[in-house]
């Protein structure tokens, strides 16, 4: 019997951005409460597992051009706890994740 595909496999992730991201004007534009001393980070969402996709931004395949750019790493410990979800969900946490984010002093891009 095939195995069907679950309907949770979609993930939030949070990707560390290095700090020289600030130089960046949209990217300081698009955060003006930024707290120097929060890390600057990138939040998506995605089908695949976030190491998967964290690896295909790094290679240029679909990135994102400030990950592409300025990735250091994944951060799982502020997004594990969510993943993984139904594809509306995860829509829908990684705008709230971005918006938590950004609301305690984060520098969040999320496209």
């Amino acid at each position: 019997m095939p195995r069907r595909r679950s309907s949770h496999h979609h993930h939030v992730y949070v990707v560390l951005l290095s700090d020289e991201v600030w130089n960046e004007a949209a990217y300081r534009q698009a955060n003006p409460q930024h707290d120097v001393l929060k890390p600057c980070v990138y939040v998506g969402m995605t089908g695949l597992d976030p190491d998967q996709r964290f690896d295909r931004h790094m290679a240029g395949v679909q990135a994102n051009r400030f990950v592409l750019k300025y990735g250091v790493r994944l951060m799982p410990e502020l997004y594990e706890v969510y993943n993984p979800m139904p594809y509306e969900a995860a829509r829908e946490m990684e705008v709230e994740l971005a918006i938590g984010l950004r609301e305690v002093g984060y520098g969040v891009w999320q496209a």
